[in-house]
């Protein structure tokens, strides 16, 4: 990896946070970078090369939107590398089976998503991008700044990449702990370890916190940061108690890029200087995000619709950040839960609403998940209690689901309880989502 890159990268990411004074003068920069990034594309990626055919690159803004079906449909004429997908996604499964995730195709890191959203995606990076993604990574998630020596970040993730490697310096030791290793065995790596970073699914900085709780560990991070699952209050209210901090910080990452991250006061800030986030409204502050990622050249992200949902933050942040603040990301659009009004007409309902209903209905309950069956609208809910507190905690859940619908006027569906159990070995968490009907 470029370490010269990577620091200069560090530096600049660094000096952005507070380099715009005003949203106009920041928009007028990156609408220049933009228009210079795909410039660049246009010339070197077949796929945009005819996509973008005769349009005025002033207009970009106003460009055709793909998604990751036509992302992965077009990958080996979208990318500007030659790879093939084929190759690249043989090497990348193959990763996922054997664990070892070093081998590169043409001297790319290549790696796959862990398909939250129905479909898994793929993701190629250059060295140079690696080490433009672990300098920005760095400064805007490192406790200390990258100066100080003596730090230890631990990652608890589904896979490891070529992208993690590059974090490793002579300041900063890095280690991945593969959550399909037995738990015992990774407990004790951590004790040893003795991070003062600690990055993991909120899944399983959930059961970090029980293991604390419990005596079971002792270590604490300066810093705790929950990626690639939404991090719900009830949640981050434990780890940050089971820790002894103020707060869980977030890092906000998909195959399309590295899009945020909590500032000190604990906000999630978009990464507005280096993609373009444009907004498909859902109102109440909600919005789909729109993704041009004006470094990566390799794998280009441009005018790319995500299947998340965001919610803006309504109050300027204190830290006086420039960049877009969120309140939450609420989860993958398949997450909506589609109900039927009284009067006729279906409606689709954020899982907030549903996760509010459920959690505050009764004090014992500790995980949940809610499924909506595809055939009959009726909810799957899956409750985590005390055992002499189940069928009490379940009665007081559907009363209080029944009280949202009459409220909201829609009708009730069937309901259905049953156990919580995690989930599988380096599977994401996903509390609400909608199943789709299986192809005959």
């Amino acid at each position: 990896m470029n370490s010269l890159r990577l620091l200069w990268s560090y530096a600049r990411a660094r000096r952005n946070a507070g380099r715009w004074k005003t949203r106009e003068a920041l928009e007028r920069w990156q609408d220049t970078a933009v228009r210079r990034h795909l410039a660049w594309v246009r010339r070197h990626s077949p796929y945009y090369q005819e996509l973008y055919a005769g349009l005025d690159l002033r207009n970009w803004r106003d460009f055709p939107i793909i998604g990751k079906t036509e992302m992965m449909g077009n990958f080996s004429r979208l990318n500007t590398a030659g790879l093939d997908l084929g190759e690249a996604l043989r090497v990348a499964q193959r990763a996922e089976e054997t664990r070892d995730f070093l081998p590169m195709v043409k001297g790319l890191t290549v790696g796959l998503s862990s398909g939250t959203s129905g479909s898994r995606g793929l993701f190629a990076a250059s060295a140079a991008e690696r080490a433009e993604w672990a300098g920005t990574l760095l400064a805007r998630v490192l406790p200390r700044g990258l100066a100080a020596h003596g730090q230890r970040a631990a990652l608890f993730l589904r896979s490891n990449s070529n992208l993690y490697r590059s974090i490793q310096s002579r300041r900063l030791s890095f280690r991945y702990f593969d959550l399909l290793r037995p738990w015992e065995e990774l407990l004790e790596q951590l004790e040893a370890f003795a991070p003062t970073l600690l990055v993991a699914p909120p899944s399983a900085l959930r059961r970090l916190a029980e293991a604390r709780a419990a005596g079971r560990i002792s270590v604490r991070p300066d810093k705790i940061c929950a990626a690639a699952e939404v991090l719900e209050p009830q949640d981050a209210a434990f780890i940050a108690a089971a820790f002894g901090h103020r707060a869980v910080h977030g890092i906000y990452q998909a195959t399309e890029g590295f899009l945020g991250a909590t500032c000190a006061y604990g906000t999630m800030h978009l990464n507005e200087d280096v993609a373009v986030i444009q907004r498909e409204e859902l109102g109440e502050g909600r919005f789909v995000p729109i993704i041009t990622d004006f470094r990566r050249r390799t794998q280009p992200v441009i005018r790319h619709r995500l299947n998340d949902v965001l919610r803006e933050r309504r109050t300027p942040c204190p830290c006086g950040s420039l960049f877009t603040a969120l309140e939450a990301v609420e989860g993958r659009c398949d997450d909506l839960l589609v109900f039927e009004r009284v009067g006729g007409g279906t409606v689709e309902i954020f899982p907030d609403f549903i996760r509010l209903a459920v959690i505050t209905a009764h004090p014992a309950i500790e995980e949940y998940s809610v499924v909506q069956d595809p055939e009959n609208g009726g909810l799957r809910v899956a409750l985590k209690t005390p055992l002499p507190m189940a069928g009490e905690a379940a009665r007081t859940v559907e009363q209080s689901l029944h009280r949202f619908w009459k409220n909201q006027r829609f009708r009730p569906v069937p309901l259905r309880f049953g156990p919580w159990s995690p989930p599988e070995p380096g599977q994401k968490l996903r509390r609400i989502l909608r199943t789709v009907p299986q192809l005959p």
